[in-house]
């Protein structure tokens, strides 16, 4: 696969950081869900992102099965019907992975209005899900949160793949 013109090469991700970022996005979750439970609704899943991210970019590290099993921990923590966020996030994990050699050649703002109609889809899904298992009707804040996740893609990304663009150790004997 060819790099994009101008962009330099990435350094390995360490799988530690892969983690603590996805169990960041969840404390941060399950912040906002108990700190401010009406706000939740049109907020954006940063777990579902995360996990998304991750399975794009490294998809050895975090696939369906790693978004399956956040998927269930968001699911006991908000108390939802088992399996509906793990069903959607297993669903994003892998339609990233899917995309992620088309979506490697497009800049990150690029990438994050590509992502808009699966995101809508996703958030649909779900509403569809709760709809049919206890009779709830979306509500029109909850439309933001697609367009909050699109959104918050691009800061993901400059955040995320910092530690990988990390200037390496200079060496005179090194050619790259």
């Amino acid at each position: 696969m060819m790099l994009p013109r101008g962009e330099p090469l990435l350094l390995p991700v360490y799988a530690p950081f892969i983690w603590g970022t996805l169990a960041l996005a969840f404390l941060i979750s399950m912040a906002i869900n108990i700190m401010a439970p009406t706000m939740s609704a049109w907020m954006p899943d940063l777990v579902l992102v995360s996990a998304m991210f991750w399975a794009m970019h490294q998809p050895r590290y975090v696939g369906v099965s790693v978004a399956f099993t956040l998927g269930l921990f968001n699911d006991v923590q908000q108390s939802a019907l088992l399996g509906q966020h793990a069903f959607i996030y297993s669903l994003a994990a892998y339609f990233a992975i899917q995309l992620q050699r088309r979506l490697a050649y497009f800049s990150s703002s690029q990438q994050a209005i590509q992502l808009l109609p699966m995101l809508a889809g996703l958030s649909a899904l779900q509403w569809l899900i709760r709809w049919l298992s206890d009779g709830f009707v979306p509500t029109w804040p909850m439309f933001i949160a697609p367009i909050a996740e699109v959104c918050l893609w691009p800061l993901l990304d400059w955040v995320l793949l910092a530690p990988q663009r990390r200037p390496p150790d200079q060496d005179d004997h090194r050619p790259l």
